[in-house]
């Protein structure tokens, strides 16, 4: 899977040229299984210089003077529209797309906008001075990363093997 091409994972999954899909938003697919990996939670990340940055978290309306950059993925796939911004009916000033994880960070941290990503994303970011990540909301939005994969391959050995690496060496990189 390369950066630039359009690729629909679940149909690929379904057609075999995939053999597990990760995903925020499991589906009612026939024949196929989604299992829960673990919590994360959606973080701001701004540039240290950003106005926003001396906030203990943020809300919907710190996004209105702001410019958004995200993955090229459909809004309603993406945790700081979903779960936040959609529901307030928050615009943001702007919104940029990046397929790079590397380039939005560049990014923010050039203070060019604000990212919104998994805190196992941005692990590093939060001790580099450039940056700082808060909370969506003073309580957090905790959501669930499911693995989706082909129901007659869920209990073959590769497949269960791979389920327990996943479950598992995550939970040690959050724990840091």
């Amino acid at each position: 899977i390369r950066p630039g091409l359009a690729f629909d994972a679940l149909p690929a999954l379904k057609r075999e040229e995939v053999d597990l899909v990760v995903s925020s938003d499991p589906e009612s697919l026939e024949d196929v299984t989604f299992a829960p990996l673990f919590n994360y939670e959606p973080v701001f990340v701004a540039s240290a210089q950003n106005p926003v940055a001396s906030k203990p978290f943020v809300v919907a309306e710190d996004f209105r003077d702001q410019l958004l950059i995200t993955y090229p993925v459909d809004r309603a796939r993406l945790d700081v529209f979903s779960q936040l911004l959609t529901p307030a009916k928050v615009e943001p000033r702007g919104v940029r797309q990046v397929e790079l994880t590397a380039v939005i960070l560049l990014l923010v941290a050039s203070n060019r906008g604000v990212a919104v990503l998994p805190d196992w994303v941005v692990r590093e970011v939060r001790y580099h001075s450039d940056y700082v990540t808060r909370p969506l909301t003073e309580a957090g939005i905790t959501r669930t990363l499911y693995a989706a994969t082909r129901s007659e391959e869920t209990t073959k050995p590769f497949m269960a093997h791979l389920m327990r690496l996943a479950k598992t060496i995550p939970v040690k990189l959050q724990r840091g």
